[in-house]
């Protein structure tokens, strides 16, 4: 089984909201996931509550061997980040 971490779609019509989930990469984008990992809202403003992140469980999918998609390392960078100048 291979995991990948990616997001998932939700939300209204023209006003998305993504989940960050760790999944089977057989199962649909908007399917079964293994794990909720956080969130990301591209409507917010405020960056600091468009994304949330749990970084334990992202480090330990990772450090398994979880790939993320090209979108989700994107906002994994960014959520560090910020984490980083909040300390």
């Amino acid at each position: 089984m291979a995991v990948k971490l990616r997001l998932a779609r939700s939300g209204a019509k023209k006003n998305p909201f993504y989940r960050i989930v760790a999944t089977d990469t057989r199962n649909p984008r908007d399917g079964r996931f293994i794990e909720r990992l956080g969130y990301y809202d591209p409507k917010r403003k405020s960056s600091a509550v468009s994304i949330k992140v749990n970084h334990e469980r992202l480090d330990y999918w990772l450090s398994v061997g979880a790939t993320p998609s090209e979108r989700v390392a994107k906002i994994i960078r960014t959520a560090k980040k910020e984490a980083e100048a909040t300390q």
